[in-house]
């Protein structure tokens, strides 16, 4: 989708990837929220992805992420992909891997636009590529001994 700005504020001075991340220590919404504010911004859309305590009817016991040496570039590609499709002001994307507690937080994702509902498109877009295309892997074990691995693409 291609966007002529209407006014002078609308100018972008700087890339609207803001922030993209892979990391082994906790996520904080606040670091992504304060990563995607832009004057120019009439709404911001944030997903954050938590560890739930079930799974397929089953007790979820622990969790853990890993990825592929080439999760990051993909990342960026994903974000690119997103930044060239909407009109996106600022765009943040955090996932963690390591061992996870129920509860923790285990993506952040957030993009401003100039208006809600593009914002909100946005985000989901880029969710549900991040969550397809990204090689990050899930880990579930269960309480009953179970285990299994989920691929997120």
């Amino acid at each position: 989708m291609a966007h002529t700005p209407d006014h002078p504020g609308e100018q972008t001075a700087q890339d609207p990837i803001r922030l993209l991340d892979i990391r082994d220590t906790p996520l904080s919404v606040d670091e992504i929220f304060r990563a995607v504010g832009d004057d120019a911004a009439g709404g911001m859309a944030l997903f954050v992805g938590t560890v739930r305590n079930h799974d397929g009817g089953q007790d979820v016991g622990a969790l853990g992420y890993s990825c592929h040496p080439t999760a990051g570039d993909e990342l960026r590609r994903v974000a690119e992909k997103v930044v060239a499709e909407f009109p996106v002001r600022a765009l943040a994307a955090v996932h963690r891997v390591g061992e996870l507690g129920v509860g923790d937080l285990a993506v952040v994702v957030a993009v401003s636009c100039a208006h809600r509902g593009e914002a909100f498109e946005a985000c989901r877009k880029l969710i549900d590529d991040l969550k397809h295309e990204v090689p990050i892997w899930k880990h579930q074990r269960f309480s009953d001994g179970t285990e299994e691995w989920v691929g997120a693409c």
